[in-house]
């Protein structure tokens, strides 16, 4: 049997819906999850158990080890920091210091970071693991429309695309129209697609594919990928024709919403 240890873990909040759906779904598994909000990202509304700034780990550290607490989860959005902007606690420089060493890229980044919690004896847990239920958790065409053989050919494009963008921690995300209309850079997922929508805002039919796709190598325990209602609306804009994600592995904000809306705009969604 299972000691009641093995259950607790600390949900870290930024921004965004995330949090709350995976703080709902942990609770209806069995979690006792204790709430950490990121201070000038998480939504109030979450009413976390903690606040912590970012560099203010030390504060998380203590009250984690007061209630026996050695599972951390991540998510919700904190944007690209800018690191000059940290203050560090004493606690926070050692875990600094390791990932200052792994600045190639946001993911090695991101993999330094989790090192340096578990060498502390923490153990980072990927919230789609706990909550598969967030995902597209089988492989296929997700809602009613199909796409056709045009969009076969895009979709085969873009996840070659997106492996090599990934390859080079460039971005996740790829827009595809028998070129390569867009890639994701530093600027996000977002600003990409409006970048697509001013672009092709005089096209007439839609066609082509927005995939977001998880990088080769990507640490999923932070930074996970997700599309929500938003991004159906973007694809619209944009005059593309479907959406290309990975199964198990890309969050869906409220999924039944997201494939409602997908249906009614006439654009597929694929999971791979």
């Amino acid at each position: 049997m299972k000691k009641d240890s093995d259950k607790k873990i600390a949900l870290f909040a930024g921004a965004l819906s995330l949090p709350f759906l995976t703080r709902d779904a942990l609770r209806k598994n069995g979690w006792d999850v204790y709430v950490v909000g990121i201070k000038n990202f998480y939504d109030p509304a979450l009413n976390p158990d903690l606040v912590v700034r970012i560099g203010g780990g030390g504060c998380a550290a203590r009250e984690c080890k007061k209630r026996g607490i050695h599972k951390l989860v991540f998510v919700g959005a904190l944007g690209h920091i800018n690191l000059s902007d940290i203050r560090p606690d004493l606690w926070s420089v050692g875990v600094l210091l390791s990932v200052l060493k792994h600045q190639r890229g946001y993911d090695s980044m991101a993999v330094a970071f989790n090192k340096a919690l578990e060498k502390r004896g923490y153990e980072i847990v990927a919230a789609q693991d706990l909550a598969p239920e967030l995902t597209f958790e089988k492989p296929g065409i997700q809602t009613k429309t199909k796409p056709s053989k045009s969009d076969e050919h895009d979709i085969e494009r873009a996840i070659q695309v997106s492996h090599t963008i990934g390859i080079e921690d460039i971005g996740a995300s790829v827009v595809v129209d028998k070129q390569v209309v867009a890639v994701e850079a530093a600027e996000g997922t977002a600003r990409m697609l409006e970048r697509v929508v001013e672009m092709r805002k005089h096209k007439r039919k839609s066609a082509g594919v927005f995939a977001k796709m998880t990088k080769p190598g990507q640490d999923l325990r932070i930074d996970i990928p997700a599309i929500g209602i938003d991004t159906v609306r973007a694809v619209s804009a944009a005059k593309l024709h479907g959406i290309i994600v990975n199964a198990k592995t890309c969050f869906v904000i409220d999924k039944d919403a997201v494939i409602a809306a997908a249906n009614k705009a006439k654009i597929f969604i694929k999971a791979i």
